[in-house]
């Protein structure tokens, strides 16, 4: 069964592409540690379910999940009618 993790932060590539600007996610333990997976550790832990990943925005919690464009995966958030993807309004992780 998959764990839920709340994504608080992105890491970007230089790509001005959507669907090709977010390179690691990051978040919180439940200890206050903070973690990191590069977007192809996450894809893979998601389709191995492993993991559920989550954001909030726009005062809702929305879940993520695996899109593709081009032949290549990538992270989105579900469909909640807010622009831009939640995912790419979250801060820089440090």
């Amino acid at each position: 069964m998959a764990i839920d993790h709340q994504i608080l932060c992105i890491t970007r590539t230089t790509h001005t592409d959507p669907h090709e600007r977010i390179q690691k996610i990051g978040g919180l333990n439940s200890d206050g540690k903070r973690w990191g997976l590069t977007l192809d550790d996450a894809i893979e832990g998601i389709e191995l379910d492993k993991w559920r990943f989550w954001t909030a925005g726009g005062g809702a919690s929305v879940w993520v999940e695996i899109a593709k464009h081009n032949g290549r995966k990538y992270l989105k958030t579900v469909a909640d009618g807010l622009h831009p993807d939640n995912l790419l309004a979250l801060p820089d992780c440090p």
